[in-house]
Parts: C-alpha cells; sequence; structure tokens
C-alpha cells in the first residue's frame, strides 16, 4: 500500500502531482487506486474541478469525499480548502468497492438494508467506510441498520461538514454519482491480504450534577429533571437560545451510557419551547451529564488508545476528528492529538460534525470523539515500528485555567452532593439516603438484608456525662460501621435512622449477614469512651422476601430490633 498526501493549490500542481503517482504505478503492481477529496469549500463547481482533471488524468482511479470544518494532511491540520490523498492497493487480493445513496431519515432503514444486501453479495469484504451528511437528520436509525452487519466487519466514518460550523450545507460526493446534500458515500473494503483496525477517543470528563432525561422522542430532548433541555445550558453554562447555540454548546455535549459505552452526544439546535435537537436518539429515563474537555485527559486517551494503532504496525492512519475538538483546541494546538500517528504511518482526515465507530457489535454515532483507523497490506512487518509520542500534558493559559476552573468545580459539587446524602455528625449516609438505596436495591430483586441497630439505654449517657459524650458513643458505632462495612462487602452501606439508630444494607443472604450482627455486637462492647466507659447495642435482622414492599420490610427489622432490645439487649435477633 502506497498513499500520497498534498494540498490543491491550482491545476497546474495538481497535474504535476498526478504525474509523480502514475510514474510510481507504472514501476509497480496496482491493484486499485482511489482519491479521497476533502473539503473545506462546498463550491461545487471549484470542487468539479478538481475532479475533472482526476479523471482525465487517471480514468483508472475511483474517488469520493465531502465537505468538512478542515483537513488533515501528515497528521496536522492542512490550512488548506481542498485536500487529496491517494491510496494505491498493490496485493491483487485487495479490494474496494465504492456506493452512494440519497439518504434521508424516511429511507435510512432501506438504504442500509440495500447496502448489507451489497456486502453479503460480496463476502471479501471486511471493512465499511462511510461519509455522510448529518444536519436536520436523526441518525439512530441508520447507525441500526448497519450495526445489523455481520460481527466481523469494521464500520467507521465520519459526518460532512463545512468551514462554518453554523451553517446547514454540507455535501457528499463519488465519481460517477455526483454531488448530494443529502446522502452518504460507502467505502466497502477487504480481501484476503487487507487488514484493517478501528478504535476511538474522546477524553471528556463529566462536569458536576447528573441529570435525569425525563422526556425525549427520538432525536428531540424535551425535558431534563422535569424542565425545558435548554434550561442546563442557560442555568449552568449561560448560553442564549440564539442562532449561535449550536457552536456555543458544541464543546459542553452531554456524556451518558449508551450501547455499554460512554457516549457524547451534542445538542445542534434549541427550539423556542426550550426543547433540543440531537444528532442521535437519547432515550428517556437515562442519566446524563455536560462533560468538558480536559487537555491532559485527552492527550492520555490519545496514548492509550493510539497503542492499539500502533500495534497493529498500520501503513496508513485515517482520522475522523469532531470539529468540536478543533474549537477546543485552535489552530495552532490542535494536531497535538493527531501528529502522534504521523511517527506511525501517514495520517490523514478531516473534521467532522459526527463520528462513526463500531463497538461491541453495535455502530455508534460519536460527538466531540476522535475515530482512528488503521490500514495494511499483508503481515505487519517484524521488529519494531516508530514511536507514537504524545507531549506531556503540561498546560499553561487558557488550557491550564480550563483544567483548574473544571477540577474546582467537580470538587466543590461533590463536597455538596455529599453533604447532602450524609449525616453531618457521623458522615454516614443519611436516613433519606439509604432508605433510597434499600428500596433501589428491593426492587432490583438482588440479595438484601437489613441490620438495624440502637445504642443501648443511651438516655442515660446523655442524662449522666453529657450530650457531647453522647455524640462521642455515636461517632464511635459510626466510626465502627465505616470500617465494618468495609471489611464485610464495599457494595454494603450505613446510615444513620435517627437519633441513636442505624441502619445497614447488606447486599448477602442471612447465611452471611448473621456473623457480621454478631461481630458488630462484640466490637462495639469492646470499646471505651472517655466517660460512658463500655457500652452495648442491640440489633434486629432480617432478609427481603420476593414480595416485600419496602415498607413490609422496615416494618420487620424495626420488629426484630424491638425484640432484642425487650429480650435483654446486648444481642441480635433474626426475624
Amino acid at each position: 500500500m502506497k498513499q500520497f498526501q498534498f494540498d490543491y493549490v491550482n491545476t497546474e500542481k495538481l497535474r504535476r502531482e498526478l504525474t509523480k503517482i502514475k510514474q510510481w504505478c507504472n514501476n509497480g503492481a496496482v491493484s486499485d487506486v482511489v482519491f479521497q477529496i476533502y473539503t473545506e469549500t462546498v463550491d461545487r463547481d471549484e470542487i468539479q474541478a478538481v475532479c475533472d482533471v482526476i479523471s482525465e488524468d487517471m480514468p483508472y482511479a475511483e474517488y469520493f469525499g465531502c465537505s468538512t470544518n478542515g483537513n488533515i494532511i501528515s497528521g496536522c491540520w492542512s490550512g488548506h480548502d481542498i485536500s487529496i490523498i491517494c491510496t494505491v492497493f498493490e496485493y491483487p487480493t485487495s479490494k474496494m468497492k465504492i456506493l452512494q445513496y440519497d439518504l434521508s431519515d424516511e429511507n435510512a432503514e432501506e438504504v442500509t438494508a440495500d447496502l448489507l444486501k451489497k456486502v453479503e453479495e460480496n463476502s471479501w469484504v471486511k471493512a465499511i467506510e462511510l461519509v455522510t451528511t448529518i444536519k436536520d437528520m436523526s441518525m439512530t436509525g441508520f447507525c441500526r441498520g448497519l450495526s445489523k452487519a455481520a460481527e466481523d466487519i469494521q464500520i467507521f466514518g465520519g459526518g460532512a461538514f463545512a468551514p462554518d460550523i453554523n451553517a446547514k450545507s454540507s455535501i457528499v460526493f463519488s465519481k460517477g454519482n455526483g454531488f448530494t446534500d443529502h446522502g452518504v458515500v460507502f467505502r466497502l473494503l477487504g480481501g484476503e491480504n487487507l487488514h484493517i483496525t478501528s478504535t476511538y477517543v474522546t477524553g471528556w470528563k463529566p462536569l458536576g450534577k447528573v441529570f435525569h432525561v425525563t422526556r425525549s422522542e427520538g432525536s428531540r430532548l424535551y425535558e431534563i429533571d422535569h424542565t425545558p433541555a435548554y434550561e442546563v445550558y442557560r442555568k449552568y453554562l449561560n448560553i442564549k437560545n440564539d442562532e449561535h447555540f449550536f457552536n456555543h454548546t458544541l464543546e459542553f455535549p452531554f456524556l451518558y451510557l449508551h450501547n455499554g459505552i460512554n457516549i457524547l452526544r451534542a445538542p445542534t439546535e434549541s427550539l423556542p419551547d426550550g426543547s433540543l435537537i440531537m444528532t442521535s436518539d437519547m432515550e428517556s429515563d437515562v442519566t446524563a451529564q455536560l462533560a468538558y474537555g480536559d487537555p491532559g485527559t485527552i492527550l492520555e486517551s490519545v496514548r492509550e488508545e493510539g497503542r492499539k494503532i500502533y500495534e497493529f504496525k498500520p501503513e496508513t492512519v485515517e482520522i475522523f476528528s469532531c470539529a468540536a475538538r478543533r474549537s477546543f483546541w485552535g489552530n495552532s494546538e490542535i494536531s497535538k492529538e493527531s501528529q502522534p500517528f504521523q511517527n506511525i504511518a501517514p495520517t490523514y482526515g478531516f473534521y467532522t460534525s459526527g463520528e462513526f465507530c463500531r463497538t461491541n457489535g453495535h455502530v455508534n454515532q460519536h460527538n466531540v470523539t476522535m475515530v482512528l483507523v488503521g490500514m495494511r497490506e499483508g503481515d505487519a512487518p517484524a521488529g519494531k515500528t516508530a514511536e507514537l509520542y504524545v507531549e506531556d500534558g503540561e498546560f499553561t493559559g487558557k488550557m491550564a485555567l480550563i483544567n483548574r476552573l473544571a477540577n474546582y468545580i467537580n470538587a466543590a459539587f461533590r463536597d455538596l452532593e455529599e453533604a447532602a446524602v450524609t449525616d453531618g455528625l457521623t458522615r454516614l449516609l443519611n436516613r433519606a439516603e439509604i432508605q433510597r438505596r434499600i428500596g433501589e436495591r428491593l426492587r432490583s430483586g438482588e440479595p438484601l438484608t437489613l441490620i438495624m441497630i440502637d445504642i443501648d439505654n443511651f438516655k442515660s449517657v446523655n442524662d449522666t456525662y453529657g450530650h457531647n459524650e453522647g455524640d462521642n458513643v455515636i461517632v464511635g458505632l459510626a466510626n465502627m460501621l465505616h470500617k465494618g462495612i468495609d471489611v464485610h462487602n464495599p457494595s454494603a452501606c450505613a446510615g444513620r435512622w435517627g437519633g441513636e439508630e442505624f441502619m445497614v444494607m447488606m447486599p448477602y443472604d442471612l447465611v452471611y449477614t448473621i456473623p457480621a450482627a454478631r461481630d458488630m455486637c462484640s466490637d462495639f462492647a469492646a470499646l471505651e469512651f472517655p466517660l460512658a466507659g463500655h457500652r452495648t447495642i442491640s440489633i434486629g435482622v432480617t432478609a427481603a422476601k420476593p414480595e416485600d414492599t419496602l415498607d413490609e420490610l422496615l416494618i420487620r427489622v424495626d420488629s426484630a430490633l424491638y425484640d432484642a432490645k425487650h429480650s435483654g439487649k446486648n444481642r441480635f435477633v433474626v426475624v
């Protein structure tokens, strides 16, 4: 596999570059030649002029491309309107096929079904690359349809864009099919000796509050926490609901769990009613957080995911990177995350309106993400390739300020969040929070036992030694629970139920919980307080039954505690 990369300056220079490619092809084995044309201009006449020259000088070559928010050449933002990448396949077994379709919400299922039929007819296919228009449509049905492809087929690509990210104009095109502003171009790749791998990089981190998506229909997100979805951006980021909304929110997508992975999802538009139009569907009744770009985390993600590409030993690396990443870094810094791959192999691509990558069988549309694709013909060469060097995340100026402010916000939010669910004196969960967790565990149907604890004769401690000593006894029991719960199971939890009463939730059957209750009685009795000396506790224990309601479970454990206190104290009773 041989690749040529260059920016378009004028027709004369283009013909000189084509002459070099033809000379190289004439001196070697060639199975296919394809040009990828990425263009920041949407001037069809200008693009067509470039395509015509390629067709005239190399009529046997294929081409396809799309409009972009910027092009990547030699691992760096090119700064030119049109960039051209020519890949020459050398192995006779390597195969390629280009298909183009009109695409809309209405025909997405039909398009993907026809594509997969053609894939089945061509058993050599190992990968599907795509460039597509995205504006004004949900890509959920499209991704769902592509996910039906055989699981061993790689699927990746990017959404066409424009130099002005607020503009709705974007195009895709291919040889023999022309231009379309509502379409998709697929490139089928495969053959016995063609090898392809793909992965993705985010590096955006959750910021502050966890939100609940309370109403969403398709790609229209209506409500978050029962208020218009736009209010999240107005309240927390002071972003206005105007024509610049998309531009201002692009760097602050939502982060949520989808198809088993964390997905970033950016809104494209805010409507007058406060609902948001997303580039793909978001389900109702999921949790999501706003996310922000952390420079150090981004580069560490590049280093980690890039190692997969490095170990694959590719001959070319293709990048589909979100325009939001270019906006985040700025033109002077954006190459920090893409240039390292040029040390491994010729690296190219473009800045997208959305990124596609298949993970665990699912084709996901990402936002604010960088998809990496490694490709080679033949076996990986023996020995080492050039190192993947990603510079350390030491930042000054704007990047350092963003990082420090985000860390401050997250730390402050965690403090507030912890204060809202914990008891101030004991640092255990408060009653509302542990009751919520008990209810959640009960609804899950998983094993659940409760241990309810009361300090024996606690009123006499306050009356005899004062409330400070009473607090010492309460804190002593709380500290014992902090340590003991971790010993028995990190997922168990304890809370202050009220006054001198405590509740422990254990994710076990009684056979494991009874020894824990026995240890609590003996461990607490062994403690000695400065004035109150040794004290004791009474404990009630019960296990949840399949038919239990929360009230029935809590009444039963309270009854067990009552029996323990009225049968001599310093003991536990199981009901």
